[in-house]
């Protein structure tokens, strides 16, 4: 099968397009053939070589976490699905293997591809869908009702975040650069704040719930507009933000949380129903074909991405480039 590998770390040069064996599969996984993946900061962050400590220096390796595609073949233990059943997760980051056009994945961690989207469309939603579901509703508890500010709302996990939080019948906030307001304000957020012309943080309104999903800010400077029992959530694990995780579990009302998405399916579903009420899209910046990943990394590192950018796995996928 043809794959993205690298044998080292560093830029997007090390990324090569390899032919290597199919997975094999254990009993409780089934092989996915993916039609589309996608691009998550934690790819590029894995070939820079960051996060070493926990991916280790056994090579080569396959990137790629995102997935949406179509059983292949199922594992002994694997009874839940069929061959030929459309369905969308993402692999764990530091194992990777979503850069290619097979990957093993455990049987537990797989939902139905919603039906009203593409596989392009929908490999743009597990990690940053899950991220913002899962920070907002488990971590935020968020209710109808409350004042929600989204800050990058723009991007990947930001524009689901946006339509999640107003499905849920809050009022929400979004903060996003000069170009992308109308996009927001069209998500459905209520106000939009151009970080270019203020800053929320000195506007003297009190948030229940502010979701970082840029990590461009800590939970100490937002500390005076969050509400007392406020909850400060962010994707980017920085040491002020662990330290006042661990500071806040104890000694606050206001509570700073750091997201970390998991596969969980019951969260798959959830997203696919709000996705089939029409109520969340993916909103695609870019697409790529596989073979061009280190472009897309190049894009990536760049950090305008407006939503997600697509990998384009099956041929049969258009690929897009807008300037």
């Amino acid at each position: 099968m043809k794959a993205i590998v690298i044998n080292q770390y560093g830029s997007p040069d090390v990324l090569r397009y390899e032919d290597i064996p199919t997975p094999t599969l254990k009993p409780d996984q089934v092989l996915v053939k993916i039609h589309a993946s996608s691009i998550n900061p934690v790819d590029w962050k894995m070939r820079q070589g960051l996060l070493q400590p926990l991916s280790g220096y056994n090579f080569p390796k396959i990137l790629g976490c995102d997935l949406s595609g179509e059983v292949v073949e199922v594992g002994e233990k694997a009874t839940r699905w069929q061959v030929g059943d459309p369905v969308y997760t993402f692999v764990n980051p530091v194992f990777g293997g979503a850069y290619a056009e097979y990957v093993a994945v455990s049987a537990a961690n797989l939902s139905y591809k919603p039906q009203n989207m593409t596989d392009a469309e929908a490999a743009g939603v597990p990690v940053a869908g899950l991220t913002a579901l899962q920070g907002l509703l488990d971590l935020g508890q968020l209710r109808p009702g409350q004042k929600v500010l989204i800050n990058g709302a723009s991007g990947g996990v930001g524009t689901f975040a946006v339509q999640i939080a107003v499905a849920m019948n809050t009022e929400v906030t979004g903060v996003c650069g000069t170009s992308n307001v109308d996009l927001v304000k069209g998500l459905g957020a209520h106000t939009v704040i151009d970080y270019t012309q203020g800053d929320f943080t000195q506007q003297g309104i009190q948030y229940d719930i502010i979701f970082d999903a840029v990590g461009k800010q800590s939970f100490f400077n937002c500390t005076k507009v969050l509400q007392p029992d406020g909850i400060y959530i962010s994707t980017l694990p920085t040491v002020d933000n662990m330290a006042a995780t661990l500071q806040t579990l104890f000694s606050s009302n206001q509570k700073c949380k750091l997201v970390l998405a998991q596969p969980i399916r019951r969260d798959l579903d959830a997203l696919r129903d709000l996705i089939e009420s029409g109520k969340v899209k993916t909103i695609i910046d870019r697409t790529y074909p596989l073979s061009d990943v280190a472009q897309a990394h190049t894009y990536s590192e760049m950090g305008r991405t407006v939503g997600k950018i697509i990998i384009a796995i099956n041929e049969g996928l258009q690929t897009i480039n807008i300037d």
